[in-house]
């Protein structure tokens, strides 16, 4: 058994995944099991054959993902026109493994962050990818887990983040408009979603989008989903969308201005958090995340010179 237990994760191999499907699951235990090349941080995925892939939480704190997948895609996927995961199993923990995991049925489709999309094609996926997004926020969101820890805060106003954010503003001074950076940060927080709360994906970012013959394939990885303001689900406009890709998104979903307020501050935070922990400050992960917060600054010194 190739488990080993570390202070906060496991080593998952493939020893250990072989291991616990001939454990729980004998009927597939002749099937081929070989890891996804992009995996993943909160989740280890391997492919069981040709129809399913397995997902193991990497950490305690991914744990609770589990059953929360497991009760609520069922229910999301009747109203979306795109595909997202289906459950097949869930286990429970075992002697080797300590936490509950999945076994969902395989999506084709590549990870749109690791595809070179053209300006053209970016502008039909943005209008696809509001279109994903609009009819998630239609779904009746009684009874749905609502922000915490669960889905790290998803959904919640971004001010749970407020001193992080000022504190990775005020670190990275030198190389971004600290001033704009901070009325970025001040305008989202002095605003709230008003309205009913809306179901969520929590994580809706380029290496959870699947494409397959230049479209919209699926959108993976529900784990952070949940129900509250949708204003962290649009994080994408800045971090993949570009340009005019940007503008169609942007004008294909239906949010008030004080929510694109909020998407902005979520958007940099979570550039401004990345920088800060990329030691060489001049590599070109650092300069992308740059570009990213400056783009921000840029909208936002637009959005408050026309109001």
């Amino acid at each position: 058994m190739s488990f080993i237990q570390t202070p906060n994760r496991p080593e998952i191999t493939l020893s250990l995944v072989t291991d616990l499907i001939a454990e729980q699951f004998p009927q597939w235990a002749h099937l081929e099991i070989k890891p996804v090349e992009f995996s993943g941080i909160d989740n280890r995925t391997f492919r069981l054959g040709e129809e399913m892939f397995i997902r193991l939480p990497s950490a305690k704190g991914y744990a609770p993902q589990v059953p929360k997948e497991q009760k609520w895609l069922p229910i999301l996927a009747p109203h979306l026109s795109f595909h997202i995961p289906e459950p097949l199993a869930q286990e429970q923990s075992s002697k080797n493994y300590p936490w509950n995991w999945s076994i969902y049925r395989w999506i084709e489709g590549e990870s749109a962050n690791t595809l070179v999309i053209d300006d053209l094609h970016l502008q039909l996926f943005a209008s696809h990818l509001a279109q994903f997004l609009n009819e998630l926020h239609k779904i009746d969101a009684t009874d749905g887990p609502h922000a915490g820890l669960h889905k790290y805060w998803r959904g919640a106003h971004p001010s749970v983040y407020d001193a992080e954010t000022r504190s990775a503003i005020a670190e990275l001074r030198d190389i971004i408009d600290e001033r704009s950076a901070a009325s970025v940060w001040e305008k989202a927080i002095s605003s709230k979603w008003s309205q009913n709360p809306v179901w969520i994906h929590g994580d809706f970012a380029s290496g959870n989008i699947l494409i397959k013959d230049g479209r919209l394939a699926a959108v993976i990885d529900f784990g952070c989903m949940g129900v509250g303001d949708p204003a962290c689900d649009t994080v994408i406009a800045w971090t993949f969308l570009k340009n005019e890709s940007r503008k169609v998104f942007k004008s294909h979903l239906a949010l008030d201005p004080d929510t694109w307020a909020r998407a902005r501050g979520w958007a940099l935070w979570k550039a401004s958090f990345e920088l800060v922990a990329l030691k060489d400050k001049t590599s070109p992960e650092a300069v992308q995340k740059q570009q990213i917060i400056n783009e921000i600054l840029n909208e936002h010194e637009m959005v408050t010179t026309n109001f």
